[in-house]
């Protein structure tokens, strides 16, 4: 290891130097064109479609909800701008206006794409924006004239010198003191806007230009306060054979900044970043939604370990907002399967920790759920196979007699890759009803051996034969074995089998029986 270390400094020392090695070296890919004018903006999500709701975090901004910051919302942005200004030779103080407010000014990038040996010597973010105490503040021991309300119709006018700005203000006039309620002033006359106070977050440069002229500056940064969640609609035809899925992605904007006319990118996969975990609320606001009608829909791609959205148009994302863009066109003819599902135990996953659990009565309540999922193939033979990003998928069904669409139910998918099926929990078989009873339970302590033996009875009361997938997790120990049984079973993994069977309509019952030997030494 050391001498393979050595060797490859050697290279890189020689490389640094310009002499030429036996091996060429690689090509690095040159970007095929200049970037894009105007704004481009890359959006990067951690929500957890589960607990996280867009139009609470508008709703909390929009009546000024100080315990809710949009600083924590979970998720980033990156933003490329690309501007032309003037520069005069030499030193420059640059005025780049309009930014978001929750930038992070560490991640700044500037270029100068028409010279580039123009340079940034200093950089300093100006967020000391206009309201109306920040300005009252800057006239402290400068004249002023307030106008306050007398009786129905008489105004009273003050003049003099402002010595305190805040619920009350205190002018000193040529009269004595006065205090005022803020709350009871009808106007007040000021002078021009103080020097240092900006109507939106600034960034300042000190650039160093070796010629004048007009010049195109590329300019990147984070900035937090934005995120991105999908939801998908599944449409199941009256038969549950096939559906139309259709998913949009919802956009929030919160990070003090509009973006018109921009080029979109989004990333899903989980990106690394050094801070701490965002809070999450789980309160239900209403909030109004923009919706924005897709005329072109994401183009994906694989980008390095996660995958890339592109929207092939520009679109404006505005401040304190939702917006949803379709995120693929909606496909109408995918094939689906319902399964139902029982497994009959309170809590599947009792474990043993350093030896086998001999608990006799853990893991033997029973429970009558059967659980009704929907599954598909995200494949192209599917008229799919398109990376999913997480979110929430809803299922609807259309009422045959009138053609309304009923809520079936929802679930969480998680980032789905091409080629892999997907389940969607829907609910609980309403006509299904199981029950799982421990009938035989002999442990002998000397042979360190224990048989347990189960009875698993289903019920169907509906009008179709149902396919039942009854799943059992063998947790008292790893060393296992099913020495009886009175069906079929195929084995999911090392704790875990599964019973296909088929439960007759009209009041059907199905019995299963297993005999389960566990052994340790």
């Amino acid at each position: 290891m050391k001498c393979i270390r050595s060797t490859l400094l050697a290279a890189a020392l020689l490389a640094t130097a310009g002499l030429t090695t036996a091996a060429p070296p690689a090509k690095v890919p040159q970007p095929s064109s200049q970037p894009p004018a105007g704004t481009s903006i890359t959006i990067y999500s951690s929500a957890d479609p589960a607990a996280f709701n867009p139009q609470q975090w508008v709703f909390n901004q929009q009546i000024g909800n100080n315990n809710v910051s949009p600083s924590e919302i979970p998720g980033f942005g990156v933003v490329q701008e690309v501007r032309e200004v003037n520069l005069k030779a030499g030193l420059n103080h640059l005025d780049f206006t309009n930014v978001a407010a929750l930038i992070d000014p560490t991640s700044v990038s500037f270029k100068d794409l028409t010279v580039p040996r123009t340079s940034v010597w200093d950089q300093r973010f100006k967020f000391d924006l206009v309201n109306s105490q920040k300005i009252l503040s800057k006239y402290l021991e400068h004249p002023i004239t307030l106008y306050s309300p007398v009786g129905l119709r008489g105004v009273k006018r003050i003049t003099g010198v402002l010595l305190h700005a805040g619920n009350s203000i205190v002018v000193q006039t040529g009269h004595g003191l006065r205090i005022v309620n803020a709350a009871n002033l009808q106007q007040v006359h000021l002078g021009k806007l103080p020097h240092g106070l900006m109507t939106k977050p600034t960034l300042e440069w000190l650039v160093d230009a070796p010629i004048g002229g007009k010049q195109k500056i590329l300019t990147s940064y984070q900035t937090k306060g934005l995120t991105w969640i999908a939801d998908y609609n599944l449409v199941l035809n009256s038969a549950n054979t096939g559906a139309s899925l259709s998913a949009w992605v919802t956009l929030l904007n919160l990070s003090g900044k509009s973006y018109r006319h921009a080029r979109l990118k989004l990333i899903a996969g989980n990106v690394n970043r050094v801070q701490p975990q965002p809070q999450q609320f789980g309160m239900l606001m209403r909030a109004n939604m923009q919706m924005a009608t897709a005329t072109a829909a994401f183009q994906q791609k694989a980008f390095f370990e996660y995958h890339m959205y592109t929207l092939p148009r520009r679109t404006t994302i505005h401040q304190n907002s939702t917006q949803q863009i379709a995120l693929f066109p909606t496909r109408p003819h995918i094939t689906v399967q319902k399964e139902f599902i029982y497994n009959g135990q309170n809590n599947p996953w009792w474990g043993y920790y350093g030896g086998p659990n001999l608990a006799r009565n853990n893991g033997v309540e029973s429970t009558g759920e059967v659980g009704v999922y929907i599954r598909f193939d995200n494949s192209k033979r599917n008229f799919l196979g398109i990376p999913f990003p997480k979110g929430k998928i809803r299922v609807y069904q259309a009422d045959p007699s009138d053609g309304m669409l009923a809520f079936l139910g929802e679930d969480l998918i998680h980032n789905t890759p091409a080629n892999e099926p997907v389940f969607v929990k829907v609910g609980q078989a309403f006509d299904i009803i199981g029950k799982r009873v421990e009938t035989n339970f002999d442990l002998n302590n000397a042979g360190k051996t224990l048989h347990e033996t189960f009875q698993i009875t289903l019920h169907n009361h509906g009008k179709k034969i149902a396919h039942i997938l009854v799943q059992q997790y063998l947790w008292r120990w790893s060393n296992w074995k099913i020495v009886k049984n009175s069906d079929k079973f195929r084995k999911i993994n090392a704790r875990e089998i599964e019973f296909p069977v088929d439960v007759p309509a009209d009041n059907g019952k199905k019995i299963i029986t297993y005999t389960v030997r566990y052994s340790w030494r």
